[in-house]
């Protein structure tokens, strides 16, 4: 099964790769002036509709018995069946902004948990690929990857939050709370962009760990599973096994996760 897996993320990663470029092209091509919220949601949409279409249709080309999660779900995920969930453009705000840091992303899921995983970052260090299947170990740029072990004090961590944070008024009170408990703890802390790739980061050494509270199945699915087969701890905040239906998130190198645990339970 992994190894069919693995045939099948080469396929996804070609996809990703091809629809990251276009969307790379167009932009470089195509200067975004966009000066009000309603003009950017619309160029968004001008962008972003086309590549994701490709996407699906790349996508279900290469393993058709997989469904689409429907949007209505809004990010989460059926806990039967197979599935894709996809991003063409995950950082939409980076992208627009011009920024590297935005990402094509593509996770299969069955039954509710991840098994493939692909986070390409197409305007970063000239392109990065991250993969990773369930059981097999995950890459970069084709290369084993693992987390790197530091001090606390001297990392740099990550966080962000749900596109519907505002809504969760729990969620909005820990993350904040938590970024001034973890500010004190670490030597910065950074939110880069789509939150898949800064998980991925976290696989790779580039980042020694990422939190977030609130429910986000997809935007994380994709990161924890190339985090968790690179060798990161993967858990929620009070440190359970994390699942799609989590209420908070937490990456780190299996080193710092103990500490990285002990900040987190200062938040109410």
């Amino acid at each position: 099964m992994t190894n069919e897996l693995w045939t099948l993320a080469r396929g996804v990663e070609a996809a990703v790769r091809e629809v990251g470029a276009k969307l790379a092209a167009r932009r470089s091509t195509e200067p975004l002036t966009a000066r009000t919220l309603e003009e950017a949601g619309a160029r968004f949409a001008e962008l972003d509709g086309p590549a994701a279409a490709e996407l699906r249709q790349r996508l279900t080309a290469l393993h058709p018995r997989a469904g689409w999660v429907p949007e209505e779900l809004d990010g989460s995920v059926p806990a039967e069946g197979e599935w894709w969930l996809c991003d063409a453009t995950d950082g939409a705000v980076q992208y627009l902004l011009g920024h590297p840091h935005w990402a094509v992303t593509a996770v299969l899921v069955r039954d509710g948990a991840a098994v493939l995983a692909v986070v390409h970052a197409p305007e970063l260090d000239g392109g990065r690929t991250y993969r990773a299947v369930l059981g097999g170990g995950a890459e970069l740029d084709g290369r084993p990857i693992a987390p790197l072990e530091r001090e606390l004090a001297i990392t740099v961590a990550a966080t962000s939050q749900p596109p519907r944070v505002a809504g969760d008024p729990v969620a909005l009170r820990r993350a904040g709370d938590s970024l001034s408990a973890m500010a004190g703890a670490v030597l910065a802390v950074r939110n880069l962009g789509p939150t898949a790739l800064q998980v991925a980061q976290v696989a790779s050494g580039h980042l020694a760990l990422f939190w977030e509270y609130g429910r986000d199945a997809g935007n994380l699915l994709p990161g924890a599973l190339i985090a968790s087969e690179a060798g990161a701890a993967v858990t929620d905040a009070a440190g359970a096994a994390w699942t799609a239906g989590a209420d908070s998130f937490l990456a780190a190198a299996p080193g710092l996760h103990a500490r990285a645990l002990e900040v987190l339970r200062t938040v109410g």
